[in-house]
């Protein structure tokens, strides 16, 4: 089973995230943002963040999940390599994401992601867990 692989959208970027859950498929989600902004492999885990949130429904809560991760990449001007989800039925997510501060002479720069976008936005379960989302570049 593939973590993320990414698709052709016009103007921006899509990505569709797997996992044998929930939380392991919005972990892959936030490694696939970060391999848009940068090669994951060169971030090192030197600082730890954590974070909580609550949504009204799964797509919500992805939204709002990717929409933390670019705040904390901006804010904080730093770069993420792992990412660990705990999820409770009441939809209510603890995340602790580990990387590094931006160093550009460093990190590889690829592409600047400027929103997440609902547009597609999905979560599909079967065996395994699909996420879907689109970002705007």
């Amino acid at each position: 089973m593939k973590n993320f692989e990414y698709f052709d959208v016009t103007a921006d970027i899509g990505f569709k995230s797997y996992g044998k859950n929930l939380n392991e498929a919005f972990e892959n989600a936030g490694m696939a943002i970060f391999n848009i902004i940068s090669d994951t492999d060169d971030i090192d885990l030197e600082r730890e963040i954590t974070f909580e949130i609550t949504s009204e429904d799964e797509v919500s809560l992805l939204y709002d999940y990717l929409e933390e991760l670019l705040f904390y990449h901006e804010v904080e001007f730093m770069l993420f390599s792992e990412f660990h989800v705990e999820i409770d039925d009441g939809l209510h997510l603890k995340a602790t994401i580990k990387g590094e501060a931006i160093d550009w002479d460093k990190h590889e720069r690829k592409t600047e992601i400027k929103a997440i976008t609902f547009h597609k936005m999905h979560v599909k379960k079967t065996d395994v867990v699909e996420l879907q989302a689109i970002v705007d570049l």
